[in-house]
């Protein structure tokens, strides 16, 4: 009887420390950025090898966190949803199939690479942001592109691309989905400019 007493105890004991346990933490929801431009007619394809630099990214969205704002100048990011790594990073592979969609270049290549380049394409992400300060609320992108001419040392043209996309549902899912509709269009004006511009090389 002693025992079986023991045992109750140590049953009742066992039972309080699983109670303090505390509560799991939810795991994060993991979203990318996966857009790809629109199919469009190749164009003429020039001599011309092209390097895509990593993308930098400003103040704020140097982050896998999921930026949003609901008042103008006050970054605030989703405590359960994050990107799956910095939307930067992300950019990068798309930016090189985009470019190389417009087959107007003999090759694209990623940086760093060993092959000798005609051209550098250098972008920045300037904003990325889901704004609940409209209705309805939208996700607001926006990229600097600059294309080098690496053989004179020279930029051939810079400029400033931005895209709006209206969420259909007001959460950082929907967010999601607009942002790559959003990112779709960009990364065809981005590949375009590109193709046009190195025509002044």
């Amino acid at each position: 009887m002693r025992r079986a007493g023991a045992l109750a105890i140590w049953a009742v004991l066992l039972a309080g420390c699983v109670g303090m346990q505390p509560p799991q933490a939810e795991a994060p929801a993991i979203y990318v950025l996966d857009a790809r431009p629109a199919a469009k007619p190749a164009r003429p394809q020039r001599d011309l090898m092209l390097v895509v630099s990593a993308p930098r990214a400003r103040a704020g969205f140097d982050t896998a966190q999921m930026a949003f704002v609901r008042e103008p100048h006050e970054l605030e990011y989703f405590a359960k949803s994050r990107w799956a790594d910095t939307p930067s990073r992300m950019l990068t592979p798309l930016l090189v199939q985009a470019l190389e969609q417009t087959g107007g270049f003999r090759a694209v290549v990623q940086a760093p690479s060993a092959v000798p380049a005609d051209l550098r394409l250098d972008t920045e992400l300037i904003r990325l942001q889901q704004n609940f300060g409209t209705r309805p609320p939208q996700v607001e992108i926006a990229l600097r592109a600059q294309l080098v001419d690496l053989r004179s040392r020279r930029v051939l043209s810079t400029a400033e691309f931005e895209e709006v996309e209206p969420t259909t549902r007001e959460d950082a899912y929907g967010g999601v989905i607009a942002a790559n509709r959003a990112l779709q269009r960009l990364l065809a004006r981005l590949a375009d400019f590109s193709a046009e511009q190195s025509g002044g090389r």
